[in-house]
């Protein structure tokens, strides 16, 4: 986004105009980079943003509320002792630099006190420093003596401004006008490498719309105009970049401070939701790779007892010819009578064991192998259950779309064992999540968001009702309220679109299988999720079309 001197000399505007004569009722530095400012402005209580991180930096408003650490940082400590309860007096933005200045005066009964509070705006050097009688009592981020910088940030030293850049100031005329004698080639370029403060996109727009004439005229027309027509661009619906001026397939706003209070917000509940999604599917996948690592196991023990059959063929054997075999034989090779074309088998023997005794040693191992086998089966059915259940999980989390899907995914993995649950405090505070809905014709249709709200979804079902699940896919159960009425293959194609949309399957073709909800049955025992149908019909969605 251009953060540039261009776009804040708007910002330092707008929040002089909301923020002067409002004080500073809370302050809060949920992380590193960031630290909140509620303030009451005399008509309403906003949260003003003051961000360092790198790609998030500058100062806005923001709506809800973000949890305090259990312990204050020492700059927010610093920040409430020196500047809570302080009425700001202006904002403006420093020259044509890229640093906003909040100017607090705090006063009690023994003393009056003027600081400052600056902003620096310089994408990974961002910075947030509080300055009296131009020295600087604190830093969000600080240097050290034994550091070889070129400019000091810690208490007690004089507060200077960033080195300058090799560029010309907008604001200085015969300054700008000397460089842009030199200007050719690709003007947007030349503006953003030799004019300080423009952002790639503010300089390429300055370019477009010069149409010729005095170039300098039109730099700082365009720079210190008054025109203001904020926009969003959004791509996938997510928001991509916000602009001062209104750019081509922009969403409009009325004032620079609401466009980004939208963008930020959109953007961090998008990175919130992100986090989320990862931390569940990292959940889900650890489940999936001890189950795989389960199963290999006993894979590979089941196929090492597969041979147990021929164990006991040896034992028969060898029971059976005791007369001619003796003490210390290594080995022999017996007419198979099993072999129905008459062949002989070779069986290595124990020397120090009589016949009998070798044929019940292989008696024996053909026992224990059988037994194996016996027990390795219902946990080879065990193990592949529990991967086709999580599975279905993970199709859940990588189709939630919102904030509710995530946390009914994130319930399901607390009851499932796989996450932490979480205070009982907060679950018991927590509300419902309702399933999805949806109306197509005057049909109301519902479909679950994991594998919990299925079940409960299918219980919630009338027996006439229509059920729908994607065919050899994961996907979640949708329900069409049918109220006594027949559906129309239109009503059916839509809730099939829905079921494909949740889904695990690619493409623009996936098959739905459907039936009335009486021909669905949950097995007693079977995994959340999981039940099977008869009498139904199969037809192709689009996730496309929902």
């Amino acid at each position: 986004m251009p953060q540039d001197a261009f776009t804040l000399r708007f910002v330092a505007k707008e929040l002089d105009c909301s923020l002067k004569g409002g004080r500073v009722n809370k302050i809060v530095q949920p992380s590193r980079d960031e630290v909140f400012f509620i303030i009451y402005t005399g008509k309403r209580t906003v949260k003003l943003v003051l961000n360092t991180n790198a790609q998030d930096c500058g100062a806005y408003f923001e709506e809800g509320d973000e949890a305090s650490p259990l312990v204050a940082p020492n700059f927010c400590m610093l920040l409430r002792k020196r500047v809570q309860g302080a009425e700001i007096r202006g904002v403006e933005l420093l020259g044509f630099e890229r640093i906003l200045r909040f100017t607090l005066f705090s006063s009690s009964d023994f003393a009056e006190t003027e600081r400052e509070l600056y902003l620096e705006v310089m994408g990974k050097y961002s910075n947030l420093i509080l300055v009296e009688n131009g020295l600087i009592l604190g830093a969000l981020k600080t240097t050290t003596l034994d550091e070889n910088v070129r400019r000091a940030v810690f208490p007690g030293v004089k507060y200077a401004l960033p080195a300058p850049q090799d560029k010309a100031d907008p604001s200085d005329e015969g300054a700008l006008r000397a460089v842009l004698k030199g200007a050719d080639g690709d003007l947007g370029r030349f503006l953003f490498t030799r004019v300080s403060g423009l952002a790639p996109a503010t300089a390429e727009a300055i370019a477009q719309s010069y149409a010729g004439g005095d170039l300098c005229d039109h730099v700082r027309r365009y720079i210190f105009s008054d025109m203001v027509s904020p926009c969003i661009v959004e791509r996938d619906g997510k928001p991509v970049d916000f602009y001062a001026r209104s750019v081509a397939g922009g969403k409009s706003f009325p004032t620079l401070m609401e466009a980004q209070t939208y963008f930020y917000t959109r953007r961090r509940a998008i990175k919130h939701a992100e986090t989320e999604q990862r931390k569940l599917l990292t959940a889900v996948q650890t489940a999936v790779k001890k189950h795989e690592k389960r199963l290999v196991q006993t894979l590979e023990k089941k196929k090492e007892c597969e041979g147990c059959e021929l164990l006991r063929v040896k034992g028969e054997l060898l029971t059976a010819n005791l007369y001619a075999l003796s003490r210390g034989m290594k080995g022999c090779e017996l007419a198979n009578f099993y072999d129905e074309a008459g062949g002989t088998l070779k069986i290595a023997l124990d020397p120090l064991l009589s016949p009998s005794q070798n044929a019940q040693s292989y008696f024996k191992r053909y026992r224990k192998q059988k037994r194996a086998l016996e027990m390795l089966a219902p946990q080879e059915a065990e193990t592949r259950s529990e991967l086709e259940y999580l599975g279905s999980v993970k199709a859940a989390v990588l189709s939630a779309e919102t904030e509710e899907d995530l946390l009914s995914c994130s319930e399901e993995l607390e009851a499932a064992g796989l996450l932490k649950v979480q205070e009982e405090k907060r679950k018991k505070n927590r509300p419902s999540i309702p399933f999805r809905a949806f109306e197509y014709e005057g049909f109301r249709i519902f479909a679950g968001r994991n594998n919990l709200q299925n079940d409960a979804l299918l219980r919630s079902a009338s027996p006439d009702d229509v059920w729908l699940h994607a065919q050899r896919y994961h996907s979640c159960h949708v329900v069409i309220r049918t109220n006594g009425r027949s559906p129309s293959d239109m009503v059916l194609a839509f809730a099939a679109n829905v079921c494909a949309k949740y889904s695990d399957a690619n493409g623009d073709k996936i098959p739905v299988d459907y039936c009335l909800v009486k021909f669905v049955k949950k097995p007693p025992k079977a995994k959340a999720g999981f039940v099977v149908y008869t009498n139904f019909s199969t037809l192709l969605g689009d996730p496309s079309k929902v």
